[in-house]
């Protein structure tokens, strides 16, 4: 009979030791019953090696789905690492626990994710692992992050900071989006007006007037000449449009232009305040999280490095982690940037000063917080008005030119 090795989380915390088992699941079987976790399973002999070798082969090559890897939105990233914060908090053991998700009545790729990795899991990979290889969804922050609690022992702790986090950025998220959503219907609605009245309308009311023989006032005829030359021309402003628009994706694209364009987004008028306090908010959050999990601040500053979106800040972030390893403190490296407001320096200082450091974050990323909450809420206030403003003038400019073409229809008709 085989003798497996493993290293496995306990009651007691981590251990190791041998057993014997006639394969990889009668091993996880007797794990299971003695309500330990393995993290690290295989055969001790030599031999044994290599049959577990092309078994996981085997195993992930039919576990990987036919389509590549697994990609979730960020909503059902949220409800995976809940639903499993929940489970393996609850003391079930990781592989029972994503037998459980398997078992899912809803058809969706949570389920077949919990599919994949309960394979990869059971033939001995690491959850952190068996997560990177199959879905790009979760990032290297919570692999790095997992990994970490496996090694520590920790696991259930960290699913659940991380759940917490992920809620923390879906709500920050979707705040800015539907702040967002009215105005941009409100652009929608005002250009589709607008075309209206200078396509169909005022050429309508320009053929009543030619049939009683008068003339357009000055304004009406503007409206004529542009809308026969949209008219005559659309096919050429589409063209242009389109042209201009993969002229500019492909700059965008461009490793070199990438921070400029990120530089530009942050300068942009009433959004770069916004794309700014989000970067505090993700950025103080991360480190709370990293930090209250354990890691030194070098690693927790690698990884939020790495969970940075914007290149212009994380080529920024890059001088700040470059200070920090020279032995200059978190505060001092940040005020040299020249990125960071001083409220956000003078929390990281009393930090500094009382040695806890992830609550000084953790207050500074609520304060931060709602910060944000109350910019978001002043650009959705200013927003609106100024856009039924300018749509008003529109459509009332539209009405002038309409109510002169008919007052001098019916003066042509007298």
């Amino acid at each position: 009979m085989p003798l497996f090795t493993y290293s496995a989380q306990g009651p007691a915390g981590l251990v190791t030791g041998e057993l014997s088992a006639s394969d990889r699941s009668e091993a996880f079987s007797i794990l299971g019953r003695k309500k330990i976790q393995p993290i690290k399973l295989e055969v001790a002999t030599a031999s044994g090696a290599a049959v577990k070798s092309s078994t996981r082969s085997q195993a992930n090559a039919a576990a990987d789905p036919p389509g590549g890897p697994i990609k979730l939105k960020l909503a059902q990233v949220v409800l995976f690492i809940e639903e499993l914060a929940d489970l393996v908090g609850a003391g079930i053991q990781l592989e029972p626990a994503l037998a459980t998700m398997e078992r899912r009545r809803e058809l969706s790729g949570i389920k077949t994710l919990a599919t994949v990795l309960r394979t990869k899991v059971r033939d001995g990979m690491s959850f952190s692992k068996a997560v990177a290889s199959t879905s790009p969804s979760f990032g290297n922050l919570f692999c790095a992050l997992v990994s970490a609690g496996e090694a520590s022992g920790s696991m259930s702790t960290i699913l659940k900071r991380q759940a917490a986090y992920m809620r923390s950025l879906a709500a920050l998220r979707s705040k800015v989006l539907a702040a967002m959503l009215y105005p941009a219907f409100l652009v929608v609605a005002a250009v589709g007006v607008s075309l209206m009245f200078v396509l169909y309308l005022i050429p309508k009311l320009t053929e009543m007037l030619d049939s009683t023989g008068g003339s357009l006032p000055f304004l009406a005829q503007m409206m004529v000449h542009a809308s026969e030359l949209i008219k005559s021309t659309w096919w050429m402003i589409l063209i242009g449009g389109i042209t201009a628009f993969i002229m500019l994706r492909a700059w965008i694209s461009r490793p070199e232009s990438a921070i400029p364009w990120a530089r530009f987004k942050l300068r942009i008028p009433l959004f770069g305040g916004i794309f700014q306090a989000r970067f505090f908010v993700q950025f103080l959050e991360t480190m709370a999280n990293l930090l209250g999990n354990g890691l030194t601040m070098v690693q927790a500053m690698q990884l939020t490095h790495q969970a940075i979106e914007n290149p212009h800040l994380q080529r920024e972030f890059e001088g700040v982690m470059r200070h920090v390893g020279e032995g200059v403190s978190l505060s001092r490296a940040l005020d040299r940037s020249g990125q960071f407001p001083p409220v956000l320096l003078d929390m990281v200082n009393v930090g500094e000063q009382t040695g806890d450091m992830p609550a000084a974050l953790s207050r500074a990323a609520e304060r931060f917080d709602r910060e944000l909450g109350k910019k978001i809420d002043t650009l959705a206030a200013l927003i609106q008005p100024v856009i039924v403003f300018v749509m008003a003038g529109m459509v009332g400019f539209m009405a002038y030119i309409m109510m002169s073409t008919i007052f001098e229809t019916i003066s042509s008709i007298k």
